[in-house]
C-alpha cells in the first residue's frame, strides 16, 4: 500500500449513521460465541473439502509444515530453515528491452529515458504468467510510487522537468521474461515481451464514465484518452490472461487550489499534493489548471502482458477508488466477479458482477467483458449477514436531484455513491483473495481514527478503537458469487496478547503480526499474510514486539499462523505469487531503508538499509524475491 497520508486514509467525512452500535470482537470472531453455529455450517464444506485435498489438519498432512522464524531487526531476508532465496530484478536493473541495457548507477544518475527501460520503485503487487510450465513465463508487477531522496543524487533540489519525467519514468508497471535455469532464476535480456508502462503511457478509457464530461480535459476533449498509470498498489490476474493494476493513492500527485470543492474535498485533494511536485513542470497534475484530470485516475487498468503492442484500458465499470487489489473469481455460469478493497480510512469494499460469460479465447475474445456488469458495495450487518448494494443510477438515492447526473457520475464519485447508500466504513480495507472453498479474505490494516477525537465509532465489522493493529474479515456468499447477501465473521484480530491496550491484544492463534496488508491464497489453500507497519510506529507503542515487516501463512480451517518471513530494515512485505507446481513463489520487498519521514536522506541514502547489496552506503533498492525449497518441495509444506 502506498505511505500513510492522512488526505487519503481519513477521507470519508460523510454523516452516514454506524450501522452497528454495539461490537463484540469475541462474537465476531471464528466459532466464537452467537454466530457460531452458522459459522460451523459455513465451515463444514470447507473442512470437507480441505482433507479430501489432504491439506488441512484434519486427519491429512499439516497444511504448515515449516518451521517458523523469529521476529527480526537485522537489515537482511530471512526464510526458514531448508529454504533459500535468491534476488532477482531490482529496481533500475533493465526489464530486456531489445536494444535497450542501461545498468543501474548507485549514484542515482540515471537519466529519466534509462528509468524508462529499467525496473521501477518500490515493487508492489505481481502475478506469474507461466510459458513453459513452472521453469519459464512472465513477471508482471506494480511499481507503486518514488522516494526522491534515493531517486536523485540531490533529492528534491534544483527541480526540473527531467526530475518529473524520470520520477514518472519510475512508477507503473513492469513485464519480465523469468526463467529457472537449474535452480537460479534469471530475467531473460532481452525478451520480446518485455515492457515498461509508466505514468507517461497512452491508455485507453472504456466503460459507463469513457467521455463523460467530468473526464474531458482541453488536452482530451473526447474524455477517452489518458496518459499514464501511477500509484499502482494492489493487482489481480483474469482468468482470460490479463493483469489488473490498480491505481491507490493517486490524489497525492495532484496540486490543489485554496478552497477544495465538495468533490475534491471528498476525494483528499489539497494544495501541494504529497510534495511530488509534479505540477510545477507538468500542468496535468495542477488542478486548478486541469480540474478533472484527478478524476481520470483511480481506476483498475487491465494490460494484456501478452500482446506487448496492447494499449492498456482504464476499466471504468469497476469504480473508481483508491484501489488497493482486483481478485477475479468466476461465477458457476461462467461470469466474472472481481472484489476491490478501498486502502482508505473509513472507505468501503466493493464486488463488480460482469454482465456477460467469459469466452474461450483469451484477452482479445474478452475485451469488453469488464465493460459492462453492476457494481456493488458492501454493508456488513450486526448479526453476521451483509448486503451488496448496487451502485446502480436511478436506484434509491442515486439520481439527478442528489448529485449523480447518469451512472458515470455514480463511477467517478463511487465514494459519494457508497455514502448515500449506507455502506459500511471499513478500518483500510486492502488485499482480497478467494480461497478454493469460496471463502472471501479482506485484509484491513488498520484505523488508528476509529472512534478517535469525532471519527465514526466502532461497529461489528469494524469493533475495536483506535486499531492500531488491524484484523482480517471474511464471508461466503449465499449461493454464488454474484449473491447479493452473505455471511460474515473475523478471521483474526491482529495483536499482542502482552500490549497494555486491551482493544490491542487481538486473538492470534500462533505467531504475532499487525497491520495485515497484502493477501494470497496458494493452490493448496494456504492463507498468506504480508503487513505493512508503519516505518514511524515500528518498535513504539502497539508494536513494541513485532521488529520487521514481516510474511505469514495461515491455516484456514484451525486458525494457526505461521510466520515465514521477515523482512530487511524499514522494508514492507508486498505481493507473492507463485508457478503452477507451487515449488517457486515470488515475493516483492518494497522500500527497504524507508526513513520515518518516508523519504530519504540524499546525503546519506544507506543509513537505514543498504539491502539488497550491503554495501556500505549503497542505495537500498526494492526488489524481489524468488524462493524455494532445498530439497525442491512445494513451498509451505
Amino acid at each position: 500500500m502506498a505511505k500513510d497520508f492522512s488526505s487519503m486514509e481519513n477521507s470519508n467525512c460523510s454523516s452516514n449513521p454506524n450501522i452497528h452500535e454495539i461490537s463484540s470482537p469475541r462474537r465476531r470472531t471464528l466459532l466464537q460465541g452467537g454466530l457460531g453455529a452458522a459459522v460451523s455450517q459455513l465451515l463444514a464444506p470447507l473442512a470437507g473439502a480441505s482433507a479430501l485435498a489432504g491439506c488441512a489438519s484434519l486427519g491429512g498432512d499439516p497444511l504448515l509444515g515449516f518451521k517458523s522464524v523469529p521476529t527480526s531487526t537485522a537489515d537482511t531476508l530471512v526464510v526458514p530453515e531448508g529454504y533459500v532465496a535468491q534476488v532477482i530484478a531490482p529496481w533500475g536493473d533493465p526489464v530486456g528491452l531489445s536494444g535497450e541495457n542501461h545498468a543501474f548507477r548507485d549514484d542515482a544518475g540515471n537519466s529519466a529515458a534509462q528509468q524508462e527501460t529499467q525496473m521501477g520503485m518500490h515493487h508492489d503487487g505481481i502475478h506469474y504468467y507461466p510459458q513453459n510450465g513452472s521453469t519459464s513465463g512472465l513477471l508482471v508487477m506494480n511499481h507503486e510510487y518514488t522516494d526522491d531522496g534515493l531517486l536523485f543524487p540531490d533529492g528534491m533540489q534544483n527541480w526540473s522537468a527531467e526530475k518529473v519525467r524520470k520520477s514518472q519514468a519510475a512508477h507503473g508497471v513492469a513485464i519480465i521474461e523469468v526463467q529457472d535455469e537449474g535452480g537460479q532464476w534469471r530475467v531473460v535480456r532481452p525478451s520480446p515481451w518485455a515492457r515498461r508502462i509508466t505514468a507517461s503511457t497512452p491508455m485507453r478509457v472504456s466503460g459507463p464514465a469513457a467521455g463523460h464530461a467530468l473526464m474531458q480535459t482541453a488536452a482530451d476533449p473526447t474524455g477517452q484518452r489518458v496518459l499514464g498509470t501511477l500509484n499502482n498498489c494492489g493487482s489481480g490476474m483474469t482468468p482470460w490472461g490479463t493483469y489488473l493494476t490498480c491505481e491507490e493513492n493517486f490524489i497525492n500527485y495532484f496540486h490543489g487550489g485554496d478552497t477544495p470543492s465538495a468533490h475534491e474535498k471528498r476525494w483528499g485533494l489539497r494544495k501541494g499534493g504529497a510534495g511530488y511536485r509534479w505540477h510545477e513542470h507538468d500542468a496535468r497534475f495542477d488542478a486548478t489548471k486541469n480540474p478533472n484530470e484527478p478524476n481520470r485516475f483511480g481506476w483498475v487498468v487491465e494490460i494484456d502482458p501478452m500482446n506487448p503492442s496492447s494499449t492498456p484500458v482504464k476499466r471504468t465499470a469497476l469504480g473508481r477508488a483508491a484501489h488497493e487489489g482486483a481478485t477475479v473469481a468466476v461465477t458457476k455460469d461462467g461470469r466474472a466477479v472481481v472484489y476491490m478493497g478501498e486502502d482508505a480510512r473509513f472507505e468501503y469494499i466493493y464486488k463488480f458482477v460482469s454482465r456477460d460469460r467469459i469466452q474461450p479465447g483469451g484477452a482479445r475474445a474478452n475485451a469488453e467483458l469488464l465493460d459492462h456488469g453492476t457494481l456493488y458495495v458492501a454493508k456488513f450487518n450486526a448479526d453476521g449477514s451483509g448486503l451488496w448494494l448496487p451502485l446502480t443510477h436511478g436506484q434509491g438515492p442515486l439520481t439527478a436531484a442528489n448529485g449523480f447526473a447518469d451512472q458515470g457520475e455514480v463511477l467517478i464519485k463511487s465514494r459519494q455513491a457508497s455514502d448515500a447508500l449506507g455502506a459500511t466504513k471499513m478500518d483500510r480495507p486492502e488485499w482480497i483473495d478467494v480461497d478454493k472453498n469460496g471463502w472471501v479474505y479482506c485484509t484491513l490494516t488498520n484505523n488508528s481514527n476509529r472512534a478517535v477525537s469525532g471519527n465514526p465509532g466502532t461497529d461489528a465489522a469494524n469493533p475495536r478503537a483506535n486499531n492500531s493493529m488491524g484484523h482480517i474479515i471474511r464471508w461466503k456468499e449465499n449461493g454464488d458469487f454474484s449473491a447479493t447477501t452473505l455471511q460474515w465473521n473475523h478471521f483474526v484480530l491482529a495483536g499482542d496478547p502482552a500490549n497494555d491496550r486491551a482493544e490491542a491484544r487481538g486473538n492470534v492463534q500462533g505467531d504475532l503480526f499487525a497491520c495485515p496488508d497484502g493477501l494470497w491464497t496458494d493452490a493448496r489453500g494456504v492463507l498468506w499474510i504480508q503487513t505493512d507497519m508503519s516505518t514511524s510506529a515500528m518498535g513504539k507503542g502497539d508494536l513494541t514486539r513485532t521488529g520487521n515487516n514481516m510474511m505469514l501463512a495461515a491455516d484456514p480451517v484451525t486458525g494457526e499462523v505461521r510466520r515465514f518471513l521477515t523482512g530487511p530494515r524499514g522494508c514492507e512485505i508486498t505481493g507473492a505469487t507463485a508457478t503452477p507446481d507451487g515449488r517457486t513463489m515470488f515475493v516483492n520487498i518494497q522500500h527497504p531503508g524507508e526513513s520515518p519521514s518516508e523519504r530519504s536522506d540524499p546525503a546519506d541514502p544507506g543509513k537505514y538499509s543498504t539491502w539488497p547489496s550491503g554495501r556500505p552506503g549503497a542505495r537500498p533498492r526494492s526488489a524481489t524475491v524468488v524462493i524455494r525449497k532445498r530439497d525442491g518441495g512445494v513451498i509451505g509444506t
